[in-house]
């Protein structure tokens, strides 16, 4: 028999109607025998999603205020969900719990859960499924980085003990018995680590949207879907800005070779996206898979006669950077220039010891920082095997009337990365969308 894993957001169980939906596509097929579901999301543009209000709780209690007004709100949005759905379980125990916890300073990180924690509870209760409680199974280390091994084993022993069962997404357990969090969209990479340890034959991913576009809908109107994708491809296009999946989501299920399928709750019969390791399948008529990009990068230019005879040269600077607790994102180079790509946000109080260091370390002929990039990525595995690829992406952006500052693109061929000012970043993707998709 086939096991799924299926990992439900904020928005797929905001109240009692969608929680109706949700066990509707849970029931309809029997291998759907793990659920990992988010906190409440969003009912309505105005309304607040229980994990911030969870977050404001904390930071009230950290400035001596009351919680008790607040704390009421999310109360009623978790009792509201149970009588709606006409269930007999009596929650304010476990409600009442957590409010005092995080009156006794449990920590922001256990504050936080609590959205899943509670959600998951209900969930399971309304399945008739097991629940197992994630700080059970899902563990970090000393330094906070996630324990994957230790996880592994100890969750797949405990679902090997239940056919069908609710695992709350989004934290684990520190070694000290603490409450630690995954980053925000942390729900999509519990959903993976379930899915790694039940062995799934495929881990289904359920959010509001019926699987991933080729482009931003904020950007550009009604972009095409996207059938089939690649683990690399994804990467590229959640690190550069897509937002469909958590880019952290996809190691423990890419690990395994379990493909992921991105599907909508309020229209199932979409097919959604699938994620998988590898195809030989593509459009050639579009060639390009999709485009993402995202703003605040600045430029750090670095010009000596020479440089690419330096031994150690690019080493020197790397190691500027390093000590300053940076990563930069691009390095694109000439025989004597360098260029590095980094976050703006990351140079915040640190632009002259950066500059003075590199200086020091290399003595270049010139160097300086430039603001106000943006970077956009068209990616697709397609486009090794087109000729003039590049010059189609290059020639709609000129012909938009939008400088290219920068250019980087990879051995694999798997992406084309431009720069270009950030007032020109919604006019380049639109630009490149249009070119090759008519």
């Amino acid at each position: 028999m086939q096991v799924k894993v299926v990992k439900f957001g904020g928005s797929s169980l905001a109240d009692a109607e969608h929680f109706r939906q949700v066990a509707s596509i849970i029931k309809a097929d029997p291998a759907r025998r793990y659920v990992v579901p988010s906190a409440p999301g969003k009912r309505f543009k105005e309304d607040i999603k229980v994990t911030d209000m969870l977050y404001e709780c904390y930071e009230k209690i950290r400035k001596h205020e009351s919680i008790d007004e607040l704390y009421e709100k999310i109360k009623e949005r978790y009792n509201g969900i149970i009588a709606e759905l006409g269930l007999d379980f009596d929650i304010s125990g476990e409600l009442e719990y957590v409010k005092n916890a995080m009156m006794h300073r449990s920590g922001r990180d256990f504050a936080a859960s609590r959205g899943e924690y509670l959600n998951g509870l209900i969930l399971s209760k309304f399945l008739g499924y097991s629940f197992i409680d994630a700080e059970n199974v899902i563990f970090f280390r000393e330094n906070g980085s996630f324990d994957e091994e230790k996880t592994n084993r100890v969750l797949a022993e405990e679902l090997l003990q239940h056919h069908q069962a609710v695992i709350p997404g989004f934290y684990g357990v520190m070694p000290n018995g603490t409450i630690k969090t995954f980053s925000r969209g942390g729900s999509d990479i519990t959903g993976s680590i379930v899915a790694r340890a039940a062995q799934a034959d495929l881990y289904e991913n359920w959010t509001d949207v019926s699987g991933f576009m080729m482009a931003d809908p904020r950007v550009i109107e009604n972009p095409c879907a996207i059938d089939t994708i690649t683990y690399r491809e994804l990467r590229e296009l959640s690190y550069m800005g897509a937002t469909v999946l958590h880019e952290d989501a996809i190691f423990p299920v890419r690990y395994a070779g379990i493909p992921i399928n991105i599907r909508n709750t309020n229209d199932p019969s979409a097919d959604g996206t699938m994620i998988v390791a590898e195809t030989g399948n593509y459009d050639t008529e579009k060639v390009i898979t999709g485009i993402a990009g995202k703003k605040g990068f600045s430029v750090i230019t670095i010009e000596k006669d020479m440089m690419n005879s330096e031994i150690g040269f690019g080493r020197k600077v790397l190691e500027v950077l390093e000590e300053n607790d940076i990563s930069f994102e691009h390095l694109p180079s000439g025989i004597d220039n360098m260029s590095i790509v980094v976050s703006t946000a990351c140079l915040d109080g640190r632009r002259d010891k950066i500059l003075a260091a590199i200086h020091r370390m290399v003595r270049p002929d010139h160097i300086g920082i430039e603001d106000g990039m943006a970077l956009v990525a068209v990616v697709g595995r397609a486009m090794v095997k087109a000729k003039g690829t590049a010059a189609r992406v290059f020639d709609a952006i000129s012909n938009a009337g939008v400088n290219i500052r920068m250019i980087d693109q990879g051995s694999s061929e798997i992406s084309i990365i431009v720069g270009i000012e950030e007032n020109d970043f919604d006019k380049a993707l639109g630009a490149i969308y249009g070119e090759f998709v008519k």
